[in-house]
């Protein structure tokens, strides 16, 4: 019957339809219920592998990441991650090449013969590639040939147990079949499709081994009570898992427990029932609330979700921004950092969503960087046009910083001072180098016309002293009542002599001379036309030396010009009046009014012409 029972095993085992009946019916002697491995619940921190976008990566950072890739041993983790970056490194690979290409034609007409072999990170990434493929291929060849001895293995422990079911009982046939057992548990994972069928053959012979040995039943109810005694400790550590903090942690440790359950041997029959249901019920129960949990989370992410999309569709306003300002574009850089770090913050959300909601945030977000490289890189264009406007505007500062000709220098070095505030901003750089070159050569002109400045003032404090002295000397001849013409042209000359005076003084300084000067021709006995002449002589004298001089004189001969021609007009229309004067009674009277104001007015245009003439002698 024994022998029967097992060859009827191994036919429904050939039949592909494995079913073994245990002795203590317990499901973990025969095929496992439920296979819970495969239920894990996600982490909080990792809940569907929280994405990354990499889509403004570059080479260097994938390079980066690929390093690290290839020092892991999670291969599963390794493939998803590298499935998301490969197509981005190729993308950026096919743009570099396209732009290589670009360049070539451009350079000799045609692309023939043009080859690209790509830089550094090219070679990096590939050859890091190949490790981590080299990697894997050993990892999974070595599991391959683990599984291949693990099975070699299991099935030389299912001999010596069917050899050890089929002998007669012995004192040490017991003890050998625990150490079977145990040597049958420490043997590592065989490859999934023969799982089955070695569990099935193991359970099988494990019934057999306690239904032949009943001169052990002792022993065995013993062993019973210990499996029993060891179930309800997994029983208890499953009911405490209800009490974790970490959801994952629980789940994974659960599947240990079940595990463990499956490999601990039978227990006595009128308790298999209840503690196979005390521990299912623990584990029902995490199950339950691993699935409210997951629910939860699904709610968060979808929350999640909208918010990242709100804040995706608030990014598209920066990306359709434009400004030809930099402190615009600075200002809105922050900004958009800011809402960066906001998106951030939220959390995890559906992956099957992930890439979509990244994309539309990502895209936005690289525009406006995009955008940003543009207006920088024109604005470097422009700003290369100003070196070269500024370097052009320092030459002929330099060329003027030696010049002599105060006034005309001064006023084209201040065009130039005009004409760089117009320039705009130049490459940081080169701010200040050639800021200081330009301010150099202006410094030199400046600084050498104010030392000469300096000097003219000192030179005109003393004139004024001088010409203070000359003053005091007339007043005090003309209160004497000695004084001459000739010593009043001494004088003149002498006060001409010196140059100018500080401004602030020219005007009290001329008054007090002119008045001296008038004062001394009422203290000296003079004709009104010599006196006038000598006022003129005065006045012409005071304009030679006057800084506006060429216009005043000009002005003052045409003054007299205008009171000659005047004169001229007055004497002709008296002459002509005269002629009427022939037929009147009282014409003897009249002609010789109009004589003595004809007499008077040639006098007076005598004058004129004489002081004409005077005065195209100073401007000779």
């Amino acid at each position: 019957m024994e022998n029967e029972k097992e060859l009827s095993v191994e036919r429904v085992l050939e039949n592909g339809t494995p079913h073994v009946a245990t002795v203590d019916s317990s499901p973990f002697l025969g095929e496992p219920v439920q296979d819970h491995a495969d239920h894990e619940a996600p982490d909080e921190g990792e809940v569907d592998h929280k994405y990354t976008d990499y889509s403004h990566f570059t080479k260097k950072e994938f390079v980066t990441i690929v390093q690290e890739l290839s020092l892991s041993g999670d291969f599963k983790k390794v493939d998803a991650i590298l499935r998301e970056i490969r197509p981005l490194y190729e993308e950026i690979f096919k743009k570099e090449r396209s732009e290589a290409l670009a360049r070539y034609s451009r350079a000799d007409g045609v692309a023939d013969g043009f080859e690209f072999k790509g830089d550094e990170s090219d070679q990096a990434f590939e050859a890091m590639l190949k490790l981590i493929r080299d990697k894997k291929n050993h990892f999974y060849k070595s599991q391959e040939e683990q599984k291949t001895g693990n099975l070699y293995k299991k099935t030389e422990v299912l001999d010596k147990l069917r050899t050890l079911v089929d002998t007669e009982d012995s004192e040490n046939g017991f003890h050998h079949f625990k150490q079977l057992q145990q040597e049958w548990k420490s043997i590592g994972p065989v490859a999934v499709a023969q799982v089955k069928t070695l569990w099935a053959n193991y359970s099988a012979l494990v019934d057999r081994f306690y239904d032949h040995r009943s001169i052990y039943f002792e022993l065995k109810e013993l062993d019973r009570k210990k499996n029993l005694e060891a179930k309800l400790e997994l029983c208890e550590k499953a009911e405490r898992l209800l009490s974790a903090g970490q959801m994952k942690d629980a789940v994974r440790e659960l599947n240990e427990l079940h595990s463990e359950f499956k490999h601990i041997g039978p227990v006595p029959k009128e308790d298999q029932e209840n503690v196979w249901q005390r521990f299912k019920a623990a584990s029902d129960a995490l199950y339950v609330k691993r699935d409210a949990y997951v629910s939860g989370l699904q709610a968060e992410l979808q929350k999640n979700m909208q918010a990242k999309l709100a804040i995706a569709e608030a990014l598209l306003v920066f990306a359709a921004f434009q400004s030809d300002r930099i402190k615009e574009w600075n200002l809105k850089t922050q900004e958009i950092l800011l809402v960066q770090k906001k998106w951030e913050a939220v959390g995890a959300v559906p992956r099957a969503k992930s890439k979509e909601v990244n994309k539309k945030f990502w895209s936005a977000f690289k525009t406006f960087f995009t955008n940003k490289s543009v207006f920088f890189k024109k604005l470097d264009e422009e700003r290369e046009k100003n070196v070269q406007l500024k370097t052009e505007i320092i030459r002929k500062a330099v060329e003027l910083q030696g010049s002599s000709d105060w006034d005309r220098t001064a006023n084209e070095l201040k065009e130039l001072q005009r004409q760089w505030k117009e320039v705009g901003p130049v490459p940081e750089k080169l701010r200040e180098k050639i800021f200081q070159e330009f301010k150099q050569a202006c410094d030199h002109f400046f600084e050498h016309r104010r030392e000469q400045f300096d000097k003219a003032d000192r030179d005109q404090v003393e004139n004024l002293r001088e010409k203070e002295i000359i003053c005091a000397e007339l007043e005090k001849l003309t209160a004497e009542k000695t004084g001459t013409l000739s010593q009043l042209a001494v004088f003149q000359n002498k006060f001409n002599s010196f140059g100018f005076v500080p401004k602030k003084s020219i005007n009290e300084i001329k008054v007090r001379f002119n008045a001296a000067v008038e004062k001394f021709l009422t203290s000296i006995e003079l004709t009104p036309d010599e006196k006038d002449r000598a006022i003129l002589e005065i006045q012409l004298g005071n304009l030679k030396n006057d800084p506006d001089a060429d216009r005043k004189l000009y002005q003052k001969e045409q003054i007299i010009r205008k009171r000659i021609t005047k004169a001229e007009n007055d004497i002709a229309v008296l002459r002509n009046n005269l002629e009427f004067f022939g037929r009147s009674k009282n014409a003897a009277k009249f002609k010789e009014e109009f004589n003595a104001k004809i007499a008077e007015s040639n006098d007076h245009l005598i004058q004129l012409k004489n002081q004409l003439k005077m005065l195209r002698t100073v401007t000779l």
